[in-house]
């Protein structure tokens, strides 16, 4: 994650070059792409007054006299409310004989792909400044002149903005042809691992601030924790503030409901490192005025106001740490304390994914392979109860024992099993990308790890859900596991079962709709503990019994005891029965 120096002012407007390969991203719509596809989720209006008074635009300020980005400008969300203030302060404090044009021309500038929407909203805000008794003639150049089409990420924008607003696209990259994310991933340092679209979009609407200039953007917030925002979080670290978290799941920001956890973030190119946090507020105009005021108070917030200040938030590429400070103080003597899980002895991993699990995955006693070339297989549903209770599936192998992929003309009935299948196995994208392995599984399975004693855990859940597997059963790609030679594996289970654990995950995880919890791997390898050779053999004995009966209690009493917590740090992770 090394930084680079970024400037966008040479960047021209891209058009491929006729024997490049590479798409025009206008001309690769099709005539008319879902808004999904397209990463299209609008924002209701109380929550864009809500950002737009977080920001400081106001309409008792000049803002005739700054610049304004908003990078994705879809129907209008953003855009019609930024032009109402604009046209209200303009009025309040414009010259006598000004022109409206030449006073507002370079005020904002607004970038869309989607042809049909730009056409569209475009329309509607010459329509609004022809309601707000702007002259047709001057109402159309200022739409001509604030509006542009095409792709924010490689269009040309020149100087600096005081603002910059909106909800960015949320676009998976396999949904972005390789040619157009290869020209991305040279011009953006940001986007690293599976990173979605918004993370340059945030990376060069920074960029482009001016100095004391300020970004307030609505998306989801799994790049304040997860791997791929690391680079962001740097770049956010190194060069501006956080000056605003506000929480907003299981809230109706928008207009449809969303999966992924959403939060609002205010950034100034500023070096202060103050950050005021609050969480889930009332989406009424009332209610979000009040607390943006509170928000913006000078004075330091109150537990009444619900909300916190914390300093030190962003700390180069590391997960952003957004509870109490009695929390984070908690997080940080551990993590000074104790080592890693996997430092402590004990190994993260994922189950089996096949890419095509129909064609893969079965009864195990009827899958019609040679008996070596089958695995028992354990799935989340196998693990509900918090026991296992197989339900009798199987995983075909292909792998032969050195990683290789097995001869299929040495195993008939396997080679028969697959060629029956052979259309669904084939038109994978990793069979496709290796025609020569086309029966491989997406994931090498290596039947040893089924023999292997383990802990299993399911990746979304609300609470720690952690089943004991004596060795028995492969997981399947929906499950993680914790496997140690130190470590005994009930007195682990303990642990992972504990509140802490829970505490753990939380800080570092991303949410989902619900307050559901991702336990994936990244989450888990934060984890803390001792090595086992420092446990007592009393402590040890009364941990495997904690985890053995699965009694949550005596599991957080006995994990407690192993980090040797203090009554305060118990009641801030809410005591023994938490």
């Amino acid at each position: 994650m090394v930084s680079k120096q970024l400037t966008f002012d040479f960047y021209n407007d891209w058009a491929p070059s006729p024997n490049s390969g590479l798409v025009d991203p206008i001309k690769a719509q099709s005539p008319e792409p879902d808004k999904d596809s397209r990463g299209a989720i609008y924002t209701r209006t109380e929550v864009v007054d809500f950002i737009l008074d977080l920001v400081g635009y106001t309409s008792d300020k000049p803002l005739f006299k700054s610049r304004l980005l908003e990078p994705s400008f879809g129907a209008g969300d953003f855009l019609i409310p930024i032009i109402s203030r604009l046209i209200k302060s303009w009025r309040s404090q414009k010259k006598p004989g000004t022109d409206v044009y030449d006073d507002l021309c370079t005020s904002i500038q607004a970038v869309e792909l989607h042809d049909e929407t730009f056409q569209s909203t475009h329309l509607s805000v010459k329509s609004f400044l022809e309601q707000e008794g702007i002259e047709t003639k001057s109402a159309q150049r200022l739409a001509d002149t604030w509006l542009f089409q095409g792709d924010f990420l490689l269009k040309s924008l020149r100087g600096k903005f005081d603002f910059a607003v909106g909800n960015p696209p949320y676009i998976r990259q396999e949904l972005i042809a390789s040619d157009l994310l290869a020209e991305y991933r040279l011009r953006y340092q940001t986007i690293y691992d599976r990173a979605d679209i918004y993370i340059p979009f945030i990376e060069k609407s920074l960029s482009i601030l001016d100095q004391g200039g300020t970004l307030g953007f609505i998306c989801s917030d799994r790049w304040m924790k997860n791997r791929y925002g690391g680079p962001l979080r740097s770049f956010v670290a190194d060069n501006f503030n956080l000056k605003f978290y506000v929480d907003m799941v299981d809230t109706p920001a928008f207009h449809t409901d969303v999966i992924a956890y959403p939060a609002i973030t205010i950034i100034t190119k500023e070096k202060t490192t103050l950050t005021r946090i609050a969480r889930r507020p009332k989406i009424e105009s009332a209610a979000l005025s009040s607390l943006a005021r509170k928000l913006l108070d000078k004075r330091l917030p109150t537990e009444i106001d619900s909300i916190r200040e914390l300093d030190c938030v962003t700390n180069g590429p590391e997960p952003w740490l957004l509870e109490s400070s009695d929390q984070m103080a908690i997080i940080r003597r551990l993590e000074q304390v104790f080592p890693s899980l996997e430092d402590a002895g004990c190994k993260v991993g994922i189950g089996v994914a096949t890419g095509a699990d129909k064609a893969f995955i079965g009864s195990f006693n009827t899958l019609d392979v040679e008996p070596d070339r089958k695995v028992p297989l354990v799935t989340t549903r196998d693990i509900a109860s918090g026991k296992v209770e197989w339900t009798g599936l199987g995983v075909v192998n292909p792998f032969a024992d050195n990683g290789g992929l097995v001869d299929l003309e040495k195993y008939p009935r396997l080679s028969n099993y697959l060629n029956a299948r052979r259309t669904v196995i084939a038109s994978r994208h990793c069979a496709q990308k290796s025609p020569g392995s086309w029966y491989r599984t997406i994931d090498r399975i290596t039947p040893s790890l089924a023999q292997t004693p383990k802990l299993l855990i399911p990746d979304i859940k609300g609470e720690s859900h952690v089943v004991y597997e004596e060795g028995n059963l492969y997981p399947h790609h929906n499950l993680y596991y914790v496997l140690s030679n130190q470590w005994d594996l009930r007195a682990l289970q303990a642990v992972l079962l504990s509140s802490l654990t829970r505490f753990f995950v939380q800080a570092y995880s991303t949410k989902m709709r619900g307050g559901f919890l991702r336990f994936q791997a990244q989450y888990l390898r934060r984890i803390r503990i001792p090595q086992w050779s420092n446990v007592s053999d009393i402590l040890r004995t009364e941990l495997s019994a904690a985890g053995s009966s699965l009694d949550l209690a005596k599991c957080n009493q006995a994990t407690f005891k192993l980090y040797n917590l203090t009554q305060n740090e118990i009641s801030v992770l809410g005591g023994l029965d938490a």
